[in-house]
């Protein structure tokens, strides 16, 4: 009887862990600063518009030091990051981890929130905990959505991050070779990546391409002048 009873206790607790997303939406949203949170975490539009009509402070932190705006991206809940967004929550208000609403979107290609905190004001000049702006990780990942979107600003196609690196010497060393960072690393320097600017190694990006043996890029980098 009592291997039945935890059988069918450890059944419940199953039924249960299996719908939990669905129980977790459905669960009512803290009042006060954790409310918020926990509804941009939950992707809960209507309860962050709720909290919004409240004048509720829309950059207060978790523990981690993330905003609302900052969880919503995370999550790609693009609905509740528009009306964030909207409202005035920082674009650039950076965690722990140096990440921000914009450097976060770019780097992970939310492509529709990068576009919105672009419109609010990102600042193109922010960097990550790597030192690198939203460019560069979006090229390493081969967001190429993103890049194309970051590539429309004024942003710096040539800023070297803190590891000595570039987006186009990211997209070539860190990259697989494939379509996408092939099509990164052209679209890189038709907008002006400077095909010589090597790594703190003086290696550049023409001597790591041929190294992998990435044809493709090769070609590309010797059509633009590397050497």
């Amino acid at each position: 009887m009592i291997v039945g009873r935890h059988i069918g206790i450890a059944m419940v607790l199953l039924c249960i862990l299996g719908v939990s997303g669905e129980v977790l939406a459905a669960q009512p949203v803290p009042a006060g600063p954790q409310g918020l949170l926990d509804a941009a975490r939950r992707g809960r539009a209507e309860a962050v518009s709720q909290f919004i009509a409240a004048k509720a402070d829309l950059n207060v932190r978790d523990a981690r030091g993330r905003t609302p705006l900052l969880i919503a991206t995370q999550g790609n809940h693009v609905e509740v990051a528009r009306r964030l967004i909207a409202a005035g929550a920082d674009v650039n208000a950076k965690d722990e981890l140096q990440d921000s609403p914009f450097l976060y979107a770019g780097a992970e290609g939310r492509v529709e929130i990068l576009k919105m905190t672009l419109a609010a004001g990102a600042d193109l000049k922010s960097t990550n905990r790597f030192g690198g702006t939203a460019l560069i990780p979006a090229c390493h990942h081969g967001y190429v959505d993103a890049v194309n979107v970051l590539l429309a600003t004024a942003i710096d196609v040539n800023h070297v991050n803190s590891l000595g690196l570039t987006a186009l010497l990211e997209a070539i060393t860190l990259g697989d070779g494939g379509k996408k960072h092939i099509e990164i690393v052209r679209v890189l320097l038709e907008h002006g990546a400077r095909p010589n600017l090597a790594d703190k190694e003086g290696v550049t990006p023409l001597a790591h391409a041929t190294r992998r043996g990435y044809r493709d890029m090769i070609a590309l980098l010797r059509k633009s002048g590397a050497k």
